[in-house]
C-alpha cells in the first residue's frame, strides 16, 4: 500500500473508532492478529477484542469526544498522528466517577499497517495532565 492510503486508513481509524467508537470500523480496519502497545490486554483475550471492548467501555464513559489531527507523517509502512484529544466525562473512567469535567491532551500515535489494515499500535500521550483536568476544581 502507498503512504497515502496508509494515511487515509489511520485518519478513517481516528474518526471511526477514537471519535465515534464504532466497534464494527475495528473489524474493518484492524488486522485479526493486531498487537497494541499501548495499553494491556485481559488474560485470554486477543489486542483487537480488548480494542472492541475498550470503544464499547469510551462509548459509557465520554461525550463530546474530540480528536484533531494535527501532524500526519508516514514512511513505508508506518504512520505517525500527532494528534489533540478531548472529550467530557459523562461516566466512570480511568477509576474515577463522573465529573462532568472536559480535557484536552496530546497524544502521538504509531501504527505500523499491513495491505490497508493496523497491524500494530504505540501511544504516547499526556496521561497526567489528563488526570489534572479530571480531577482539579
Amino acid at each position: 500500500m502507498s503512504t497515502e492510503t496508509n494515511k487515509d486508513t489511520v485518519r478513517e481509524f481516528v474518526k471511526r473508532v477514537f471519535v465515534k467508537l464504532d466497534a464494527h470500523a475495528v473489524e474493518e480496519l484492524v488486522t485479526d492478529d493486531f498487537v497494541s502497545h499501548a495499553w494491556r490486554t485481559n488474560p485470554g483475550q486477543n489486542a483487537k477484542e480488548s480494542l472492541v471492548d475498550a470503544t464499547k467501555r469510551m462509548s459509557s464513559a465520554l461525550s463530546d469526544i474530540k480528536f484533531t489531527i494535527d501532524d500526519l507523517i508516514a514512511e513505508g509502512d508506518r504512520v505517525v498522528a500527532r494528534l489533540t484529544a478531548g472529550a467530557r466525562q459523562t461516566g466512570e473512567f480511568m477509576g474515577l466517577p463522573p465529573s462532568g469535567k472536559s480535557y484536552e491532551v496530546g497524544e502521538i500515535h504509531i501504527f505500523r499497517l499491513t495491505d490497508g489494515k493496523i497491524a500494530e499500535h504505540w501511544l504516547e500521550m499526556d496521561a497526567m495532565g489528563l488526570m489534572q483536568q479530571l480531577k482539579g476544581d
